[in-house]
């Protein structure tokens, strides 16, 4: 037996971009003929994509870590690395993606849909493709950057036209069965459903889905019994069927009390925003069992009642099948109602505005953190911190192009104006980050390198810190101010 989970908990890590390749290109009285190093090829994306062949979040709370390939590292002789494969994972139509803040990041609801969840890491560039007319022979190659990594959520809300609501043992799968193919459990114990069951039914031109969900009882929507695990199923369903037990012999119970403990737990349940509360959707209800003498005559006795509260009552037995076909008949029309109601409020979609990033829209941010025992600027953003990860820093002319290029975007100035001075500790990314002593750049001597490949006359030896020895003083400033 399948078993059936809706939510689970899933760790994703993008495949890395590979490391360009710093090559110079020797030919037959030609020692250096030229950069000839290749690109890393970028690392894998993760997509999720819907797929209507699913049905169960199983296979992720089994596997729940999941890991895209890496790119391959650039090669001499113009060879670039080979891109890795995108990684995609298909999981059940109705899945809704959570980050790690419980905010949604999408709704699946559509087959088909694809959703690029982790984007992998970019390939470094090699130095064939950093040469220029000012730096004709680049002494250093670009490293690859880390694929996205982060901890989603996955859950399962089951997509139907038509949700089966009422107590355990009402007969919800037994009426499903008889109006469909679908073979879900059927036993005489309480909670013999304990996952979703779907069935297509038709009834004349109209094909809808019915499903058969958990049975319910008083406390549900605080979790009491399958509780919610049932109602996150309910949500989507377009009308609702109340299927009431006339058999019963438990103390207390009748058709009247049944329903309106249910409609109190579908009142209690918060819905999603802009979605119809559950008990406001179009609602009937089906008196089961009536093959029972007895129940025929309390099925009699309330009918009145229900309809004089508004409800659309059918008196049915799924053994013998009577009223069944009445019943199909008035859900279809319901679902054609609502499903005409979907198509005219597609037809006026909302209207989306595109709104182009300004154009004096800083790419970063620089603050001053610390305290009494020293400060710091922390420069957080997107592309610093991207090139930051892309250089060697055991080469002295690829830190001299990492200095030019934040020159270029205006690093410096805003170092200035937030009051660093020469010597200052600059730390790029969050954490612990990258650690750098500031100096400013008087010049952009790193466009017109003379001395040997790899060295950058900046950078000095003599008075070099390995980022080591920045992270460790980091740790004891920090120490110190908690």
């Amino acid at each position: 037996m399948v078993t059936f989970v809706d939510r689970v908990q899933v760790h994703l890590k993008a495949g890395d971009g590979g490391d360009g390749c710093m090559s110079i290109r020797r030919e037959k009285f030609k020692p250096l003929a030229g950069p000839d190093g290749g690109n890393g090829g970028h690392g894998g994306d993760i997509v999720l994509i819907a797929d209507p062949q699913e049905t169960t979040l199983l296979d992720f709370h089994r596997r729940p870590h999941r890991s895209a390939d890496s790119g391959l590292f650039g090669q001499g002789d113009y060879k670039h690395g080979a891109r890795a494969a995108d990684m995609e994972l298909r999981v059940p139509v109705g899945t809704v993606v959570h980050g790690p803040d419980d905010e949604i990041l999408a709704d699946l609801t559509m087959p088909g849909t694809r959703l690029v969840i982790a984007e992998g890491g970019l390939g470094g560039l090699g130095n064939h493709s950093l040469a220029s007319q000012k730096r004709k022979a680049p002494g250093f190659a670009l490293k690859g950057t880390e694929g996205e990594e982060l901890d989603i959520w996955l859950e399962l809300k089951t997509v139907a036209d038509v949700a089966l609501v009422g107590y355990p043992s009402a007969g919800k799968s037994s009426l499903i069965a008889a109006m469909s193919a679908a073979k879900p459990k059927i036993a005489d114990y309480p909670f013999t459903t304990l996952h979703p069951n779907l069935g297509v039914v038709q009834s004349g031109d109209t094909r809808y889905t019915m499903a058969d969900v958990p049975g319910l009882i008083e406390g549900a929507s605080e979790g009491r019994g399958l509780g919610l695990e049932f109602l996150r199923h309910v949500e989507r369903c377009s009308a609702l069927l109340h299927v009431l037990d006339c058999a019963t012999l438990e103390p207390n119970r009748d058709p009247i009390t049944d329903l309106e403990v249910i409609l109190r737990e579908l009142e209690a349940y918060p819905v999603g925003e802009g979605q119809v509360p559950l008990h406001e959707r179009p609602q009937l209800i089906a008196l089961n069992k009536i093959d029972v003498p007895e129940a025929r005559e309390l099925a009699e006795f309330v009918t009145a009642e229900l309809e004089s509260r508004g409800y659309r009552v059918f008196p049915i037995s799924t053994v013998s099948r009577d009223g069944l076909k009445q019943l199909g008949f008035a859900l279809a029309e319901t679902v054609e109602a609502e499903r005409a109601q979907r198509l005219a409020d597609e037809a006026t979609p909302e209207r989306i505005v595109l709104r182009p990033k300004a154009v004096n829209e800083a790419a970063f941010t620089v603050k001053l953190e610390g305290g009494s025992y020293g400060n710091f600027f922390r420069v957080r953003g997107k592309t610093p911190e991207r090139w930051v990860q892309q250089t060697d820093f055991t080469n002295d002319e690829a830190v001299g192009f990492l200095a030019d290029r934040l020159a270029k975007i205006g690093l410096e100035d805003a170092l200035v104006r937030a009051g660093a001075v020469a010597g200052s500790t600059v730390v790029v990314g969050p954490g612990q980050g990258v650690i750098f002593d500031w100096e400013p750049t008087l010049t952009s001597a790193a466009e017109l390198i003379t001395g040997p490949l790899g060295t950058d006359d900046r950078v000095s030896p003599n008075n070099r810190r390995t980022n080591k020895e920045r992270r460790s003083e980091y740790t004891e400033l920090m120490d110190a101010r908690t």
